[in-house]
């Protein structure tokens, strides 16, 4: 198969099977300080950047929004998760994924709304050395996702046009930031989204998870 395009990934939901983990996670530091939100309310957002996610969860519950508060969830949420570090691990078909692409000679990043802080245990579960792939996080941009900077930051990288890319996320916020980049977006169910919701949100195709995409490249990317 030659694979006619190149690729943005996102990680959380897409390539690892972390986003439970970071609703548990957000769940105990929003109830260290004292903010009660449902689970089913945070796995909304998942997929935001954390200062976005934060500015929403507090502005719904009526809490106090301030930049030490922010700051405070923020690094809460990042200790938690990696208590949970045990519990990550690739999502199926996700490293296979990746080394088809690359034998293919396709070019492929990641681009993740969370921080290197966390997105280095969810790079290593997935055996991806950041130093050696290119790998875009929320420190890097101004704004995250539904904002399309991290993947404008992704394509630059690669030197590819964005309208050239395949954008593949888990989120409506993935898909909704591909949609405003004029990427080409394909969204997976490996995050807890249905596939109606991510089709509104503009994904052109839906796969269950990293396998499933494998095996249906030719619908996205292939060419004879």
């Amino acid at each position: 198969m030659r694979i006619a395009t190149s690729f943005l990934f996102d990680l959380d939901g897409t390539l690892v099977d972390s986003v439970y983990q970071n609703v548990l996670a957000w769940k105990a530091a929003l109830d260290a300080e004292g903010i009660p939100l449902s689970v089913w309310r945070i796995h909304r957002k998942i997929g935001m950047s954390g200062g976005l996610f934060t500015n929403q969860l507090l502005h719904e519950t009526h809490g106090e929004i301030s930049a030490d508060r922010v700051e405070r969830l923020r690094k809460k949420h990042a200790e938690a998760y990696l208590d949970l570090r045990a519990q990550v691990c690739p999502l199926p078909g996700a490293r296979e994924l990746l080394k088809a692409l690359t034998d293919a000679g396709t070019q492929w990043a990641i681009a993740t709304s969370g921080r290197m802080e966390t997105a280095a245990l969810n790079l290593e579960a997935l055996g991806v050395d950041p130093s050696k792939q290119i790998v875009i996080t929320r420190d890097m941009v101004k704004y995250a996702k539904p904002d399309p900077d991290l993947f404008l930051a992704a394509a630059a990288k690669l030197n590819v046009p964005i309208e050239n890319m395949v954008v593949v996320g888990d989120s409506i916020w993935d898909m909704l930031a591909a949609r405003r980049c004029r990427s080409l977006g394909v969204g997976l169910l490996s995050g807890g989204y249905g596939s109606d919701e991510l089709e509104r949100s503009g994904s052109l195709r839906v796969y269950e998870d990293p396998a499933d995409l494998l095996l249906h490249l030719d619908e996205v990317a292939a060419r004879p």
